[in-house]
């Protein structure tokens, strides 16, 4: 990547120095604060926001009430760990089970999108009392242990931390684009779903199974929009065999994808359901909802956590969730995403290179190919870079790193999207294959 100097490089020189070099960054920038739309540097320059802290800033940076929220909260009670019960944490879980889809009304809090990975799954694992987890080519669900196992979206997630947990099976997702059947997504699902028969018949007998841990929309690999049938079906696999299905809404949550939570554009209710990123409005904490009649069967201080559900991050949350619902943010965000998703569209036609636009809300995924139709990391990561000197942040995603992905704050005005549309469209347009 590019890197700016002045200011901006004497910082890069200590971190170089004293941060351990295993943290990596897209952008070799030092943010020194941030409003709206927009991340400013220490030399005062500003850069449009179209990554938003991967898929975290949905209500924008340091929004006013989520602002005031955090520094009421932090002068009046900040930790308690499970010592006591504290009111923002009972306050959140209650507003969360209002949002979720119907019936999800047992809420834990923990801190990151990985642990709410791992305490879902070692919910399923207790109350079903059964080994085996299903997941799906091309996942990320975080990097803790089981996380990373779980895991597979890019080799360098895994590679030399095996052996990893298990016993996990994988099995392919409906990446339509990239399926056998390219132009009949129906069959690309029935596809997926012959590969449970297979599982179920060759590998692992389904009562040995105690979840499947989806992605609603496909993350880190590839910003993947399955059919509509797809999940529907999932859960009929599951309910057949008393298999809980878990959604992983991590990055797809809180009105990313012009739905509250993606899984109710196909009107699908998981057994469990994991939350993150957006939750906090860039504080940390994640959560995971299920069933009374599940989480009932989980005893008590079998799982926990120290910091998680703290009361300032409940706080924000609390103020993030009011803002998306008083700015009417789930709404914008569909109405936003078609109007980029239709001038992309539009745009592809006259650049071969970009071999497919897809997305829900203002969760998009713009993919690039070379000339053999190959996935092209090259012309993704060259787009990337053009829009970084331009002072325009987007990110990549995908198993070869082939896809730039959008996902700008739900508030962003139109002009600041034209604005930003019109540099990644030169950016593209400049790119030659």
């Amino acid at each position: 990547m590019v890197m700016t100097l002045n200011k901006n490089q004497t910082y890069l020189d200590k971190d170089k120095s004293f941060v351990n070099p295993v943290l990596d960054r897209y952008f070799h920038i030092v943010t020194e604060r941030a409003a709206g739309s927009y991340l400013y540097d220490m030399n005062g320059d500003a850069y449009l926001d179209f990554s938003t802290g991967i898929a975290v800033n949905n209500v924008g940076h340091c929004h006013p009430k989520v602002v005031e929220a955090v520094q009421k909260q932090v002068a009046t009670l900040m930790h308690t760990s499970v010592v006591t019960h504290h009111k923002p944490y009972i306050d959140l879980c209650e507003k969360l089970s209002t949002i979720t889809p119907k019936g999800l009304e047992s809420i834990f809090l923990s801190n990151s999108g990985a642990e709410a990975v791992e305490g879902a799954i070692k919910m399923a694992r207790y109350v079903t009392g059964r080994p085996g987890i299903i997941n799906f080519k091309g996942a990320f669900h975080g990097r803790t242990f089981m996380a990373t196992a779980l895991t597979n979206s890019k080799l360098y997630y895994r590679e030399r931390y095996e052996p990893l947990p298990g016993p996990i099976y994988t099995l392919p997702y409906p990446y339509v684009f990239r399926s056998n059947t390219p132009n009949d997504p129906e069959a690309c699902v029935a596809e997926v779903l012959e590969q449970f028969n297979v599982l179920f018949n060759q590998f692992i007998s389904p009562e040995q199974v105690a979840s499947i841990i989806v992605e609603p929309v496909l993350g880190e690999g590839g910003y993947v929009v399955p059919p509509s049938s797809f999940l529907p079906k999932l859960k009929e696999i599951a309910n057949r065999h008393g298999i809980l299905l878990i959604a992983d809404e991590v990055q797809s949550g809180f009105g990313r994808t012009g739905k509250l939570f993606a899984v109710e554009h196909s009107q699908t209710v998981p057994d469990i359901m994991l939350m993150a990123k957006a939750i906090g409005g860039g504080m940390p904490i994640s959560a995971f909802a299920t069933r009374r009649e599940i989480s009932e069967q989980w005893k008590p201080a079998r799982h926990g956590s120290t910091y998680g559900g703290n009361p300032v991050s409940c706080a924000a949350a609390l103020a993030t969730i009011g803002v998306i619902q008083e700015e009417k943010l789930v709404d914008r965000s569909a109405t936003l995403g078609k109007k980029i998703l239709d001038r992309l569209t539009t745009f592809a036609k006259s650049n071969p290179h970009v071999s497919d636009v897809r997305g829900l809300g203002l969760m998009i995924g713009v993919e690039f190919s070379d000339k053999n139709g190959k996935p092209s990391k090259e012309i993704a990561h060259a787009v990337a870079d053009k829009c970084f000197e331009n002072k325009l942040l987007v990110l990549t995603c995908g198993s070869y790193g082939q896809v730039i992905r959008l996902i700008p704050p739900l508030n962003m005005s139109d002009e600041e999207a034209n604005k930003g549309i019109d540099i990644l469209e030169k950016a593209i347009a400049s790119v030659k294959p």
